[in-house]
């Protein structure tokens, strides 16, 4: 526990078997749970974290959001922090980013990549890209968000209880933040990070990813769906874990 907290750690994986290992090792004695979700991988990586101590959610459905969605149904914490299996993010700033979260005032901190200390960490096709998304979605939604494609965040786990997410690809990282900054109940905040290289091979496809992203911060601004929230998952939706806890 953590300030009388608990701490949940979700980590969406596909084929990390290495980088996970590295995460795993890491985690703050502090945090109360760990959920692995193994996205069909191919590799080793649910045996390599459940033998690490992590409880495995696997998800047979591939899609970041997809992963992301079954690992948040599943979660009985308070606070959920989210990381990704590559170690690309700093797994020791998470007592950091908690201090921050608590002083804040709002219930969702996104770490931000940028600016990047070091150029090898990221090539110049994914800063390029990273900043257009950026900066669409600063303009549609009236709020500057300096790194919409972070996949680390610190939230209030109530916050599910009214976010309607739709995502089940790469665009979920950009929703869920703007599920936060629009609503005032919830409010949405960015401390700067340090973002390292990461370990494996990268799943990104920037020209497809990068395009989708964009096109959905449009029709999420302009055309959203009426979509339940994601704490409310239909139990007999394949994919979702039937014994979610309440």
């Amino acid at each position: 526990m953590y300030k009388d907290k608990r701490i949940a750690v979700v980590i969406p994986c596909l084929n990390e078997e290495e980088g996970i290992a590295r995460v795993l090792s890491r985690i703050p004695d502090f945090v109360d749970e760990v959920l692995v979700v193994d996205n069909n991988s191919t590799d080793r990586t649910g045996d390599v974290a459940a033998s690490m101590g992590a409880r495995v959610i696997h998800e047979k459905v591939r899609g970041y959001g997809r992963a992301y969605k079954s690992g948040l149904a599943n979660v009985n914490a308070d606070i959920v922090v989210t990381l990704d299996g590559d170690h690309s993010y700093p797994v020791d700033a998470i007592s950091y980013l908690l201090e921050i979260f608590f002083r804040s005032g709002v219930k969702f901190l996104s770490a931000s990549r940028f600016p990047i200390r070091s150029k090898q960490s990221m090539s110049i096709k994914h800063r390029l890209g990273n900043k257009i998304l950026s900066i669409t979605m600063s303009i549609l939604y009236f709020r500057w968000v300096a790194d919409s494609q972070s996949g680390m965040w610190v939230f209030d786990k109530g916050c599910l209880d009214v976010m309607r997410l739709e995502s089940d690809g790469m665009p979920f990282s950009e929703e869920i933040k703007i599920e936060a900054l629009r609503r005032k109940d919830i409010g949405f905040k960015e401390v700067f990070i340090d973002y390292t290289n990461r370990t494996g091979e990268s799943k990104l496809e920037p020209w497809k990813d990068g395009l989708g992203n964009l096109l959905f911060l449009f029709q999420k601004r302009f055309f959203p769906k009426a979509i339940p929230p994601l704490a409310r998952p239909s139990p007999s939706e394949p994919g979702f874990p039937l014994n979610r806890p309440d």
